[in-house]
């Protein structure tokens, strides 16, 4: 038997009614805040990941699904979303429209090789967002809204927002060679991971999962001490929007992220969930306002966040979405002299907007009405050879068990009738 590969699962129908809640709470929210969505290709050149990313980073040294197509040109499957969001900016040369910020978010599945755990597999899906072409703090604030509010939306009230700023340009640039020059003498007593970013990239040191608790990094320089003048008025001016909001916040000041192009604002936002245990972060972003330039595009400013939709498919109740679902109608034909006029019915109903289900198997008439109650619909509809005389169809409620003939003409005006005094 062939079964799926490692780190994939299938999305069964009793479990896509909780993705189609997602993915409704997503539009709903999105349109909101006049969030336009924006659909790219699973799979990029290498390069761009490499460059977006960083060619240091764990996701591209580690995680990404990496292959030659038949021409040898090398193709990664995308491991996150902005990178690609980027791309689609520059190619079509979108950072030129008039209507500025851009303003788009995405729904899709991303690919890393990583080990599966509950809430988190091999190919994963993603909701991101991204505002494009606005350096303000109201674009940072605005981010941390909307991703606050899609998870409200959810269902999810109890969130925390955790804040930094690693700053930009002169203050990034010191406060990596303080951070070097603290770690070298002990940078030994850090895992080898560690040891190969403290020349690559040392903020990254701040991320790793393994020295999260080494005591080396208790003492560790912050990136808030070393922000000039202009980096920290932005900071403060975000904070100042979220308070506008009514959003309170966590100024976390070991919170660097695992990405080369942030700059200036990051958070994530942590939810209080027993089905999420200890990893309790279920959204990060930031701004990123060299990246774009980066990738041989203007200097456009961006900032943006991702979700991972599995984790917060953990965090949905089953009985929220366990109402049984059931189909308009369920056609019962009796006889087999009847089937093409069933069907031209059946066609006719589906085009007028119904949802009709019906009985492939001729089976008898007690065999259809049990498969129609699993289908749990509202009328059914029983037809045979002597209504096919007559030209009328038997219609009968479903729940109270009341039926009623009416002719094949008058069906369409008698069914919106029953179903709008049933509303």
């Amino acid at each position: 038997m062939i079964t799926k590969s490692k780190g994939t699962y299938d999305i069964l129908p009793d479990e896509s009614k909780k993705w189609h809640l997602l993915e409704t709470a997503i539009r709903k929210v999105s349109a909101r805040y006049n969030f336009k969505e924006i659909r790219t290709p699973i799979f990029e050149s290498s390069d761009l990941f490499h460059r977006s990313v960083g060619e240091t980073s764990d996701i591209v040294t580690k995680e990404t699904y990496n292959f030659s197509d038949r021409k040898g040109r090398s193709i990664t499957l995308r491991p996150e979303g902005t990178a690609s969001v980027v791309r689609s900016v520059i190619e079509h040369k979108l950072y030129a429209e008039s209507n500025l910020p851009l303003k788009y978010y995405y729904v899709g599945p991303m690919f890393r090789y990583e080990r599966p755990q509950k809430g988190r597999q091999r190919q994963f899906h993603q909701f991101g967002a991204e505002t494009l072409g606005s350096k303000t703090p109201l674009a940072d604030a605005e981010t941390i809204a909307y991703a606050l509010d899609f998870l409200h939306e959810i269902g999810m009230e109890d969130v925390t927002v955790h804040i930094n700023s690693l700053g930009d340009g002169e203050s990034k640039t010191h406060y990596r060679d303080q951070l070097r020059a603290y770690l070298e003498p002990n940078i030994n007593m850090l895992c080898e991971d560690c040891q190969r970013r403290f020349e690559d990239n040392p903020l990254r040191i701040l991320d790793c999962k393994v020295d999260k608790d080494n005591p080396v990094l208790k003492d560790a320089p912050k990136p808030l001490d070393w922000l000039s003048d202009n980096d920290k008025m932005h900071f403060e001016d975000v904070l100042g929007y979220l308070d506008a909001m009514g959003i309170d916040y966590v100024i976390d000041d070991r919170l660097v992220r695992g990405l080369d192009y942030y700059t200036h604002t990051v958070f994530e936002l942590e939810a209080d969930h027993k089905s999420l245990g200890a990893q309790s972060v279920v959204c990060a972003g930031g701004r990123y306002n060299h990246l774009v330039k980066s990738l041989n595009g203007p200097d456009f400013p961006a900032v943006g966040f991702a979700f991972g939709l599995e984790r917060l498919l953990l965090t949905i109740p089953d009985e929220i979405v366990a109402e049984e679902e059931g189909v308009d109608l369920f056609f019962i034909a009796m006889g087999k002299n009847v089937n093409h006029k069933a069907m031209s019915i059946v066609k006719f109903l589906r085009d007028e907007g119904w949802s009709v289900d019906y009985d492939f198997f001729n089976r008898s008439l007690k065999a259809q009405f049990k498969q129609a109650e699993r289908n749990n619909p509202a009328y059914y509809l029983i037809f045979g050879d002597d209504e096919l005389s007559s030209g009328t169809i038997n219609i009968k409620n479903a729940t109270t068990g009341d039926q009623e003939s009416v002719r094949l003409d008058d069906l369409k005006t008698r069914l919106v009738s029953l179903f709008a005094e049933n509303a």
